[in-house]
């Protein structure tokens, strides 16, 4: 399955580097400005990564589209047809601007309104949890992040797990979408720790209890 970034800001840059050495097959990184993805490949030595626009990187079959959660929204509102029977990873926390609270609701997440906004999609929630300096070193104290990674279609989890599963996370099956109404607003307190302690953005989650992360087989 082809996979594809779109964003070059700071977790669109950790995620590529991730899938670039540690995703078997075709990497595809999107950008506003195709020159600059093709520069950052070139700087980050991504020579196996493959850059263009927004709209090319649309052909493969897991999109993660690198955006804060309002132009995520726009984005794809735009895209919608194209974006029928893709997985769409969401990895967005819906913050206000000053990071004091939520733009969604009591009782909603970014990720259940982005699936409702792409009915024929299928949405995955995962990385909301993980800031992006994480990515450069996801073990602290011999202790790996976790990864919690929601949705609704089973087998779109499954498929994304597998494929992500080289990286150096451990990638935990956490539920359905509308437990990000619980992750994202956890994210946030993340956040508001990291900051409190001196660490900011390095800050992820690490569950205990759970000795190795299976996913049971799927069942038709």
């Amino acid at each position: 399955m082809k996979i594809s970034v779109l964003g070059t800001g700071n977790m669109g840059k950790a995620l590529v580097k991730q899938a670039a050495a540690h995703v078997e097959g075709q990497v595809f990184w999107g950008s506003r400005n195709p020159e600059e993805a093709a520069e950052l490949a070139k700087s980050f030595q991504l020579n196996q990564v493959v850059t263009g626009s927004y709209e090319e990187a649309l052909q493969a079959d897991i999109i993660i589209p690198a955006f804060p959660a309002a132009a995520l929204m726009e984005w794809a509102a735009a895209n919608k047809e194209r974006l029928e029977h893709k997985i769409v990873v969401d990895i967005s926390n819906p913050f206000t601007s000053d990071f004091s609270g939520f733009t969604t609701a009591w009782g909603e997440s970014s990720a259940e309104g982005l699936q409702a906004l792409l009915p024929d999609s299928k949405v995955v929630g995962a990385f909301k949890n993980t800031f992006f300096s994480v990515f450069e070193n996801p073990v602290f104290q011999d202790q790996q992040s976790d990864v919690l990674v929601t949705g609704d279609d089973e087998e779109a989890v499954h498929q994304f797990i597998e494929r992500f599963s080289p990286l150096p996370f451990r990638f935990i099956h956490a539920g359905k979408l509308a437990n990000n109404r619980t992750i994202e607003r956890f994210t946030l307190l993340e956040l508001e720790l990291a900051v409190r302690y001196g660490t900011y953005p390095y800050i992820s989650l690490q569950v205990f209890g759970i000795k190795e992360a299976v996913l049971a087989p799927l069942t038709k």
